[in-house]
C-alpha cells in the first residue's frame, strides 16, 4: 500500500491467457490408448483402460478421467489427480507461491 492506503500493482507480472494455456498444456500427461490406470478406492482396485475416444471403466466409456473418478466415488475429483497422474512436487510448488 502507498501512503494514502491505495494498493499498488504486485511485483509478479500477470500472465496472458495464451501463456497460461501453454503452461497448462505442458502439465498434461499424454496417455497412450491401451494403458491401464489402477487406483484403489474403498478397498477395491479400480481399473480404467485408456481408449482412443475416452476412458473405459465398468463397461462404460467416459470422455474424461474426472467423469470416471466421479462415477467411482460419487464426488467431484480432478481426474488426473485422482489417478495419481499429477506431479506432487508440482502441486507443492504451487502451494508455496505467495
Amino acid at each position: 500500500m502507498d501512503d494514502e492506503g491505495a494498493t499498488t500493482s504486485a511485483a509478479r507480472p500477470i500472465a496472458s491467457p495464451s501463456a497460461r494455456l501453454a503452461s497448462f498444456d505442458q502439465k498434461r500427461t499424454e496417455l497412450t490408448p491401451g494403458t491401464v490406470l489402477v487406483r484403489e478406492w474403498d478397498r477395491r482396485s479400480q481399473r480404467v483402460m485408456v481408449m482412443a475416444d475416452g476412458f473405459a471403466w465398468n463397461g462404460q466409456t467416459y470422455d474424461s478421467l474426472s467423469k470416471v473418478a466421479f462415477a467411482i466415488t460419487g464426488t467431484k475429483w480432478n481426474g488426473p489427480r485422482f489417478f495419481g497422474l499429477r506431479d506432487k512436487e508440482d502441486q507443492s510448488a504451487r502451494e508455496a507461491r505467495p
